[in-house]
């Protein structure tokens, strides 16, 4: 497809990076020529120098001969107007937008024809959603939902002393008691799809397909004990920080928010609920949150706006026995070592975006048999798909062991309408179940045809 890409920040750089590895056309629009020459010379892309949200700019760009453009600019105003602009010279554009401001949602939505947008991404938003997701069902690292939430995949790490260490997946249900699928494993930040003979070790990160009656029950009898958070404490009062206590204060949770910057203090004051308790003051320091009680909280989440800092708080709160620990980071360019650190959750917002758009891409790339759903997982470097199985799928009723996959792939869960099964060699799909693929970064996967030999 031909796509424009307006904005050449972290989030056009990585979109940049996604979609010129999966063969798409594209051109980059931004008003910094250094810039633009950076990415055009690191990728086989077209750059065009300009503000994006000009007529003259856009047909310079080749708008009327593109299928999607993508307003990533750091100005939801100019994403607006690049986009309305766009639609004005290709009505059938598809057009996507990143809005940061809360003060627009409401509004984008009501005059969604108006501004004529495809999709809108806002990426604090998202990641306040799945830091709130996975502080509302603890156990966890990362968790992503398939198949109408009754299936998901979920990130555990082994610790020192567990239950899972030295155990080959083939034994793994006699350990764990229970029906689950381990689909991924990253070890020292490296990702394999393992196979029955796989032995797990101390300080893996585990990719686990079950259903949700299924993990906690492995929760149960790993010996992880999880309970409701009650007591949080964010550090930064960021929009996600805004996000996240409005959410967490409605569901009942005593939120504590530290800001070091005493202007925006005074303005959350007068946003969020009465009941969010909010700290002027630096999250950095060791006296004030134990002051405030970091001992006897039931979660942390650091989200200030360096990583560096956000890395130094969760790993104090580690020590001091927080049970859960969520870090947000801007750049996920240094997996392993953050994973080497034990950071606990890893949230990184940028990420959370392109995912999204890339998804998008995916479902316009072919709408017929295309994935309903996907997930990065591992660090990117493997994915989760939902196929719907139809009428023209291979192999419908045969035996999974009768069936050769190619390579790195893993068929992990099959649901027969309201029954999910975690499959086996004699397992079977028919047409209109659905069908979840976990395989390893680097594949296309545009249909559910394409992971056969």
């Amino acid at each position: 497809m031909k796509i424009i890409i307006a904005g050449d920040g972290k989030v056009g750089l990585t979109l940049t990076q996604k979609l010129s590895a999966a063969g798409h056309d594209l051109t980059l629009i931004d008003s910094n020529q250094r810039v633009l020459d950076s990415s055009v010379e690191r990728y086989d892309v077209m750059g065009v120098q300009g503000n994006c949200a000009s007529m003259r700019v856009l047909e310079s760009a080749d708008v009327k001969k593109a299928d999607l453009l993508i307003a990533a600019t750091s100005s939801d105003e100019v994403n607006l107007l690049c986009g309305m602009t766009a639609h004005g010279l290709n009505p059938r554009i598809h057009t996507i937008a990143r809005i940061r401001n809360p003060e627009y949602g409401k509004q984008i939505f009501t005059m969604r024809d108006v501004y004529s947008l495809s999709l809108m991404v806002n990426p604090e938003k998202q990641a306040a959603r799945e830091i709130e997701r996975l502080i509302r069902y603890p156990g966890f690292l990362q968790r992503e939902t398939f198949a109408k939430s009754r299936v998901e995949i979920v990130e555990l790490r082994i610790q020192k002393g567990s239950k899972l260490c030295d155990v080959a997946l083939m034994n793994l249900e006699n350990v764990v008691k229970c029906k689950v699928l381990v689909c991924a494993v990253s070890r020292g930040g490296v990702v394999e799809i393992p196979s029955g003979h796989f032995i797990l070790r101390e300080g893996d990160h585990l990719f686990i397909t079950a259903t949700a009656e299924m993990l906690t029950q492995l929760l149960r009898n790993l010996g992880i004990i999880t309970h409701k958070a009650k007591r949080v404490i964010i550090c930064g009062g960021g929009r996600i920080g805004y996000y996240l206590s409005t959410w967490l204060a409605k569901e009942g949770v005593s939120v504590l928010l530290i800001e070091q910057d005493e202007a925006r203090c005074e303005e959350l004051s007068g946003k969020l609920p009465p009941e969010v308790c909010i700290i002027h003051g630096d999250a950095s320091s060791q006296f004030l949150l134990e002051s405030e009680g970091i001992h006897d909280c039931d979660a942390v989440v650091t989200m200030t706006g360096m990583d560096e800092m956000n890395m130094i708080i969760s790993l104090y709160a580690q020590t001091c026995g927080v049970p859960q620990v969520i870090t947000k980071v801007g750049h996920m360019e240094n997996n392993s070592m953050q994973d080497s650190l034990g950071l606990g959750s890893v949230i990184c917002p940028k990420e959370l975006c392109c995912n999204t758009i890339v998804r998008y891409v995916r479902a316009m790339q072919n709408t017929t048999g295309a994935a309903l759903t996907l997930h990065n997982i591992a660090e990117g470097q493997a994915e989760a798909l939902e196929f719907v199985v139809d009428a023209d799928t291979k192999h419908i009723g045969e035996p999974l062991r009768n069936i050769r996959l190619k390579r790195n792939i893993l068929i992990a869960c099959i649901s027969h309408g309201s029954k999910t099964e975690i499959p086996n060699g004699d397992s079977m799909y028919e047409a209109g179940n659905s069908v979840i693929i976990v395989a390893k970064g680097g594949m296309t996967l545009l249909q559910l045809n394409d992971i056969f030999e």
